[in-house]
């Protein structure tokens, strides 16, 4: 009679934490997204995107303050869908990626919030310089895919001033701030 009782138990216990996980940030698959946009002049919107970076986190639904995040990106992979515009925004005028081709975010601190919401604190270095930053982060859903597989997927926003980072190219006084929209799913490792 204990064996049954001690098999239920570590199920249960397996169970509890199998829900802690280190998950890969499913770049191969195009299910996550870093992507930017600035006011042009202020009449219009810059969108853009890093289509090269790599990364990982982990995510515990029972313990979400001990989530944690490392993303590397390529930053010479920079694509606003215009050739030109592109070798100017990896130029020296802003990005420098000949000197500075890759940025990273590693966090420092996840603060749950309600309704699945949270604030992501870490550090980006990017042109050289590391900052603090807050991602507003929003959890999609997590669970199982068709392929045996478990995922997670956030969405995060964040924004901060352009010469923070040392670039201080000016395009007029409604162009300093960069938004970022970041989208991730990621596969349980």
């Amino acid at each position: 009679m204990k064996k049954p009782i001690a098999l239920v138990l570590a199920m249960l216990l397996l169970g509890a934490t199998a829900q802690a996980a280190e998950y890969q940030i499913d770049t191969k698959g195009a299910h996550a997204f870093v992507q930017f946009r600035i006011k042009h002049l202020g009449y219009s919107w810059l969108y853009g995107r890093f289509d090269d970076f790599n990364g990982s986190f982990f995510y515990d639904d029972k313990k979400p303050e001990a989530s944690s995040v490392n993303v590397n990106i390529d930053v010479t992979s920079l694509n606003s869908n215009h050739a030109e515009r592109d070798k100017h925004l990896r130029g020296a005028d802003f990005l420098n990626t000949a000197k500075f081709p890759t940025a990273t975010f590693k966090s420092t601190s996840f603060e749950p919030l309600e309704n699945g919401k949270a604030r992501l604190n870490g550090e980006l270095t990017l042109h050289g310089i590391t900052k603090p930053i807050t991602i507003q982060v929003t959890n999609i859903g997590g669970g199982k895919d068709p392929w045996g597989g478990y995922r997670q997927g956030f969405s995060g926003t964040t924004e901060f001033e352009l010469k923070d980072f040392g670039i201080d190219y000016n395009l007029g006084p409604a162009s300093q701030t960069v938004e970022m929209i970041l989208d991730i799913e990621g596969i349980r490792i």
